[in-house]
């Protein structure tokens, strides 16, 4: 299969063969004190990460390697000012010309990042709730009490000592097999979180160091020089979609943060790098990373939902990446039509640019669409209200030429030939393509019909 044009018209990676544009944060990304700007602008100077000051463009080059120590450290005092300074470095308003900082010529900045953010990622959740499935054997060469003493009946060797054993026989018996089994050395203390337990205080700063770098990370995904840097960085990749895929416990800012990355590196993204032979950190599987993307897809969180069908619509477009979304299409499809019924504008372009891009390439979903009288009312109600952007109007129009382009649509397209001859008569901009429909449903014959004529000469 060719590579489809990244740039091709009207697609969800862009209208134009321009460079895709990059998104800005979503309005209502998150819920705490940074919600909006108007809380933003409440809060008190004191509680800010960093000052509000200007760092020349060549400073990035002159401590390039103090930046990386820094963050390797850490140490408070040098973890803050390196954060202080990456967060002011690639940080850009639109009218500011100075250079931009470029990850690949600071060797370890992206590593150094990522490992705060690992760090924070290893402390944020009791160790009891991350244990995995504990392999049961009740019954079995033991005589187990059912008081949950388990571990002492199945021959454990724990030092500790446990309350609640019964008396008797039971008790007997589970002191004889622990005299006789092999002892062997207690390793308890490696379940704790180590001999230096952070308090709330010390949680609290590594959870606001981790939310610092992530947005960094998301702040150099803005820049061209660091696209093809992110994109191929495996432990970058792994560690943004783990955030991603714990959202429902994970910080929102740190969510927020990492599904913005990965939508502006999603043209470059190829899913095969978790299966290839480049070194792992966290054992994330392509199959993994679409899931953790579908459930942000129903997130009740506009900007998390809005990010996750526009990445859906950008990847959807590359060959390589299609396979291992296929098997999602019937959840992804039915998901963005009930965007499509929200009041949110962005919410409705997301939607239709992924459906776009949905319809192009699969045909199962072309079928699934058109049948469905729910999904092509929503879609014509984006172009009769009409959406605020003219484009998303004209990917809906186009959205139902590919549907009506397709001869088993037909029959049941045609029951709202009287809603595209409207549309056809009071709406200029779209009179070209609804005409195309309607000439598509009405003249063309079936090609079981032709085939019939052309056999038995009718």
């Amino acid at each position: 299969m060719q590579k489809r044009e990244q740039g091709k018209s009207g697609g969800a990676a862009g209208g134009t063969t321009a460079p895709q544009a990059k998104r800005g944060r979503p309005f209502g990304s998150t819920t705490g004190s940074a919600a909006s700007a108007s809380t933003i602008d409440s809060v008190a100077p004191s509680t800010l990460l960093g000052p509000s000051l200007q760092i020349h463009s060549s400073f990035a080059d002159q401590n390039n390697k103090r930046i990386v120590l820094a963050l390797q450290s850490g140490l408070k005092s040098e973890l803050t000012w390196a954060l202080n300074t990456l967060t002011l470095l690639s940080f850009k308003e639109k009218d500011d010309m100075r250079k931009d900082a470029c990850l690949a010529k600071i060797p370890g900045l992206l590593d150094a990042l990522l490992q705060i953010i690992d760090d924070w990622r290893d402390i944020s959740l009791p160790k009891e709730l991350r244990k995995g499935t504990r392999a049961r054997t009740l019954g079995a060469n033991s005589g187990v009490t059912g008081f949950g003493n388990e571990y002492e009946a199945l021959g454990s060797n724990s030092l500790l000592p446990q309350s609640g054993l019964g008396s008797g026989s039971s008790a007997v018996e589970i002191s004889s097999q622990k005299n006789t089994s092999k002892l062997r050395p207690s390793e308890w203390w490696f379940d704790e979180d180590g001999l230096f337990n952070l308090d709330d205080e010390g949680r609290a700063e590594k959870q606001q160091c981790a939310v610092a770098a992530s947005n960094i990370i998301r702040n150099f995904s803005f820049m061209p020089e660091n696209e093809i840097v992110m994109a191929q960085h495996r432990h970058c990749l792994e560690t943004v979609f783990q955030c991603i895929e714990d959202h429902i416990v994970e910080d929102e800012e740190l969510v927020t943060n990492a599904i913005e990355t990965i939508v502006n590196l999603a043209p470059l993204l190829d899913l095969r790098i978790f299966s290839s032979p480049k070194p792992s950190y966290i054992k994330i599987t392509e199959k993994r990373a679409v899931q953790a993307i579908m459930g942000m897809l129903g997130s009740p969180v506009k900007a998390w939902h809005c990010a996750a069908a526009e990445f859906l619509g950008r990847m959807i477009i590359n060959p390589d990446n299609e396979p291992l979304l296929l098997p999602f299409v019937p959840q992804m499809y039915k998901r963005l039509v009930d965007l499509l019924s929200l009041q949110a504008f962005d919410a409705q372009a997301a939607a239709i640019g992924a459906l776009y891009n949905l319809v192009d390439v699969n045909m199962d979903c072309r079928l699934k669409l058109a049948s469905e009288r729910w999904a092509i009312d929503r879609i014509l109600k984006v172009i009769k209200t009409p959406h605020p952007v003219p484009e998303v109007c004209r990917k809906a129009a186009m959205i139902m030429e590919h549907l009506a382009s397709d001869p088993q649509n037909r029959q049941s397209l045609l029951a709202y030939e009287n809603a595209f001859a409207e549309i056809l008569f009071s709406d200029g901009r779209h009179s070209d393509t609804f005409a195309r429909i309607l000439f598509e449903l009405t003249s063309k014959p079936n090609n079981k019909m032709a085939a019939a004529r052309g056999i038995w000469g009718m």
